[in-house]
């Protein structure tokens, strides 16, 4: 099979013979990796603390299931919840109380706040060691520098998946499409690390249809997180290539990715399901990041 794709285990694979990266099956083997791990230490305590500010119910349904989750690893979870009228200064406060709390190992902030309220000097409270969602300035720039660090947890979930179903980095190809700050700008830094070794390719929304489909059409390795519609389509995808859906949008027909999956599996070596794909890899990242934080804060052996 050409492209980047060297499969390394007997895997599920689409109608059209793509191998099909399942993040909620990796999610489960990384969860439990985590419990071992942390049962064979003597189940030390391994905190991760959540703050919710307001009503929404999609940030109430994640930060229920990260907890939930939390918990089959073997870690404990401390959540502090705030009315949607609170103040700034009331969150700030609140979050401040976790960074100063040597139980509390992990800090997760779940964006977005309500209307009014400022995250940025929320999560300017994290310290490093702490911010297992590799969200703040100074997560980032560690990434930069290649200092030790947390990684934002949906482009390390891209990584994983990519490791986990033998996809080839040293040498290879790759485009990320889009520039955010939560995905596109970390995931470009990954691939390209020493040790992944990639070429990237970084598009975004100010690409032209047609550089588009030439630097895709070039690449081994396709991770698609700029939040439109089924714009990857078969004409993207050079055959055998890795295609990886991060994107999310909500439809008349329900919520889509960025990947015309239908189109896409049957030439693509290897592609993420939407849903069951990257999602379940974030809440698998965070908490591998909160063990990771653990260690760094001398309170895990290791």
């Amino acid at each position: 099979m050409s492209g980047a794709v060297t499969p390394s285990g007997d895997f599920e694979r689409t109608p059209g013979g793509a191998v099909l990266m399942d993040g909620i099956r990796l999610r489960s083997e990384i969860i439990a990796g985590l419990r071992a791990t942390i049962e064979a230490a003597g189940s030390p305590p391994v905190c991760l603390a959540t703050v919710l500010v307001g009503d929404d119910k999609p940030s109430r349904l994640y930060v229920s299931n990260k907890r939930k989750l939390a918990g089959e690893a073997g870690m404990q979870s401390k959540h502090v919840e705030l009315p949607n009228e609170a103040t700034q200064a009331q969150v700030e406060e609140a979050v401040a109380a976790l960074v100063a709390d040597p139980e509390v190992h992990g800090i997760l902030c779940q964006l977005p706040l309500p209307a009014g309220l400022d995250p940025e000097p929320v999560l300017a409270l994290i310290p490093p060691e702490k911010d297992v969602d590799g969200l703040t300035e100074r997560s980032m720039g560690r990434l930069v520098r290649g200092l030790p660090g947390h990684v934002g947890c949906t482009p390390l979930g891209v990584m994983r998946l990519l490791e986990r179903y033998g996809v080839a980095t040293a040498g290879k190809r790759a485009t990320v499409i889009g520039r955010s700050t939560l995905t596109g700008l970390p995931q470009v830094l990954l691939l390209g690390r020493k040790g992944i070794d990639a070429t990237v390719t970084l598009a975004h929304s100010r690409t032209s249809n047609a550089d588009m489909i030439e630097v895709c059409r070039a690449s081994d390795i396709i991770v698609a997180c700029a939040g439109q519609a089924r714009m990857v389509t078969a004409d993207h995808v050079k055959p055998g290539a890795a295609v990886v859906d991060v994107g999310v949008s909500r439809t008349e027909s329900g919520i889509v990715g960025d990947v015309d999956f239908d189109a896409v599996q049957a030439i693509a070596g290897a592609i993420t399901p939407m849903p069951g794909g990257t999602g379940p890899m974030t809440i698998a990242c965070l908490l591998e990041n909160t063990l990771a934080a653990a260690r760094m804060q001398g309170a895990f052996p290791g």
